[in-house]
């Protein structure tokens, strides 16, 4: 674990000089990431924070370190556990069975507001799985494990006698040091021409060119740290926070006045594009992430997810 000291910063954003030069880097003829044009408005404004000081893992845990949990209690993830038919009244049959959601690449261009284009639900898909039934993570225990949900990474911090971070403190530590930002290594998206984290490059969902080394997940410490000695805060796996995700969270923090001390979120869960799904904040955007699809390596921006799901680019690191 790597020590981050506590302080204040301005949390939040990112502001428009960011956004416009991501947007400014597409062509004519390529769609715009649908937060970029709107500003990311859940991540707005920026305002004053307090965190005290913590422990954080160096990196995402790994397949390796979760093995180790597993193997220590026998426990048994989501995915690997049959669905409630009660909960998903109406659903096929075929799909109740224990399994995760996939990233599946199209063969051809797909229209961007689709996400059911590249995500395939897989039976037998899970964090030793990750592509289903077919894969294994023999040989790939520095790679981050996926196909988590929040109550799997709860049990794993729990074990190892840590917790999840709260948004405030991984934003915090995901800035090493620095504020008001864009990345977690500066303001520029690449330095001197190479990319500082695994992202999608390419025509998205279809087409990653791997110009950042990688396509598709990458192992652990492949870049550069961030000035606290953090590694991949940016980029290959959303990361699960503690924080009930609401969209107009930062507007109450905001009006409030004043430095938010050790915020530790809402106190209940609402998301407008699905209003009875609880879900939790994910911080640092993930393998797929591109200026024209998600763009949330942007330090500032938010993601969420709902709490009894994983997938193949969602995991987590714990702090103490």
């Amino acid at each position: 674990m790597v020590w981050v000291p506590g302080g204040e910063f301005w949390m939040g954003g990112p502001s428009a000089g960011p956004m416009n030069d991501l947007k400014s880097r597409l062509r004519a003829d390529e769609p715009v990431c649908a937060g970029l044009a709107a500003g990311f408005k859940d991540a707005q404004p920026s305002h004053r924070v307090r965190v005290g000081s913590f422990w954080m893992d160096a990196t995402e845990v790994t397949n390796e370190q979760f093995e180790r949990f597993v193997r220590a209690t026998g426990y048994v993830t989501v995915a690997e556990r049959p669905p409630d038919p009660a909960q998903f009244p109406g659903a096929d049959p075929a799909l109740l069975v224990p399994g995760s959601v996939v990233f599946t690449p199209p063969k051809d261009t797909v229209p961007l507001d689709d996400f059911s284009q590249w995500w395939r639900y897989v039976p037998g898909a899970n964090w030793r799985h990750p592509n289903g039934p077919g894969s294994s993570i023999v040989g790939r225990g520095g790679f981050p494990v996926v196909h988590v949900s929040y109550e799997d990474a709860e049990a794993y911090a729990t074990w190892a006698g840590k917790r999840l971070p709260t948004e405030a403190e991984w934003e915090f530590a995901a800035r090493g040091g620095t504020d008001r930002q864009a990345y977690t290594w500066g303001n520029e998206l690449k330095r001197a021409g190479r990319w500082m984290c695994n992202a999608f490059q390419g025509r998205f969902p279809n087409a990653d060119t791997a110009e950042d080394g990688f396509k598709g997940l990458a192992p652990v410490r492949q870049y550069p740290a961030n000035g606290y000695g953090l590694f991949d805060l940016a980029g290959n796996v959303w990361e699960w926070c503690s924080d009930w995700y609401r969209p107009d969270y930062y507007d109450r923090l905001a009006a409030g006045g004043g430095v938010a001390d050790n915020p530790r979120g809402p106190a209940d869960s609402f998301d407008p594009d699905e209003p009875g799904q609880p879900k939790r904040v994910q911080r640092g955007g993930s393998f797929l992430c591109s200026d024209q699809y998600c763009a949330r390596y942007l330090v500032g921006t938010r993601g969420k997810g709902a709490v009894d799901t994983g997938n193949s680019h969602v995991g987590f690191r714990c702090v103490k």
